[in-house]
């Protein structure tokens, strides 16, 4: 079955370069040109939020009791994969506080003097959020410890022998940081925040759920099982699941559909080369080289990189957590194996001995 489906599993770049994460259908990273704020698509409360049932349970709490003290609340961290909805959550925690939102990411700050403008302008209450808030330069990041804590800045006046620090105090704020890579961060930082929330993939009924509230947004009318099988093919990631979904009303459009079956989101979406797994173009083609130029592995990572024509971080990094969260791939120290569900996703029939290779 996945050999039937047609070619191009990623959007041409114009510089060519087709092999980037954030070039792909499927990729959780935003891709280049597209809406990446969603705003049309983003709930303002929490109530309208979907998924994450245990989070929005904390994070309400957390919130009505910062309000019922009317004070900033603490700290927040949103720790998470790409893609499912951290940037959402930060807005809507600065519209459920009814506060403005100041918003810069990691890579943004290149020098601790940026951080200090951006902080020294703060008004009392205001939201601070910071994407990507484990690639901040370690001058900025001393800088925020002081800034998150104590909620003041130290501005050197002057240069060279001459300089001096002059404190600034800052009225009280809260910092929203978002990360992919928790792991990164360092622990006075993490210290420093009073709420950490982990956000998880979606299952497929809450994905269902999106589709089926992003679909009226956008004035798509689905027809029965069409937001399952978009659900099924998002990766168990919001973002994948909108960006799908314009996709279908593309297909859509240009064949003058007024309601969107089942089968149009399978036709569409097989246009991308992505099956009913959510896998891509190069999903397949690491899976089709274990199983039939490997007899299923174990097989070396440069080995199975040359074998596929990409390099072996994108394999690793971009290919491999997907395939091994949903039980096709397993790693071993001999090398990567293709599970019993790999082989029948191919079409092929397991060798017998198949689980002695893991």
């Amino acid at each position: 079955m996945a050999d039937k489906q047609m070619s191009t599993g990623y959007i041409d770049s114009q510089n060519g370069d087709a092999q980037e994460e954030s070039l792909r259908m499927v990729s959780a990273r935003p891709i280049e040109g597209e809406p990446v704020s969603d705003e049309e698509l983003r709930p303002e409360t929490l109530d309208g939020f979907i998924g994450q049932p245990r989070l929005k349970a904390q994070l309400g709490l957390f919130l009505k009791a910062a309000k019922k003290r009317d004070v900033a609340p603490d700290h927040i961290l949103l720790a998470g994969p790409p893609g499912l909805g951290k940037t959402t959550l930060a807005m809507i925690v600065a519209h459920e506080l009814e506060v403005p939102i100041r918003v810069t990411s990691g890579p943004a700050v290149q020098h601790a003097g940026d951080l200090a403008s951006i902080l020294s302008s703060l008004e009392a209450g205001e939201v601070l959020f910071i994407d990507e808030i484990h690639r901040l330069p370690r001058a900025a990041e001393e800088l925020l410890y002081i800034a998150m804590e104590d909620f003041r800045v130290d501005v050197m006046v002057g240069k060279g022998p001459g300089a001096s620090s002059i404190p600034l105090t800052l009225p009280r704020f809260t910092v929203i940081g978002a990360t992919t890579r928790e792991g990164m961060l360092p622990s006075p930082l993490r210290a420093r925040f009073g709420f950490t929330a982990h956000l998880d993939f979606y299952p497929e009924e809450e994905l269902e759920k999106l589709v089926e509230r992003s679909a009226k947004v956008l004035g798509i009318v689905l027809q029965d099982d069409a937001a399952h099988q978009l659900a099924l093919r998002s990766r168990g990631t919001p973002r994948i699941a909108n960006r799908l979904l314009r996709r279908v009303r593309d297909w859509a459009i240009v064949h003058d559909l007024d309601q969107v079956g089942p089968d149009d989101v399978k036709q569409a979406l097989s246009l991308y080369q992505i099956d009913s797994e959510g896998l891509d173009r190069l999903d397949l083609a690491v899976l089709k080289a274990i199983v039939n130029s490997f007899d299923g592995g174990p097989v070396g990572l440069n080995n199975l990189a040359a074998m596929v024509g990409e390099e072996a971080e994108t394999v690793e990094t971009v290919c491999e957590p997907y395939l091994v969260r949903e039980g096709f791939l397993v790693r071993t120290p001999k090398g990567r194996v293709a599970t019993t569900k790999a082989w029948e996703h191919l079409g092929r029939k397991p060798p017998e001995d198949v689980m002695k290779l893991f």
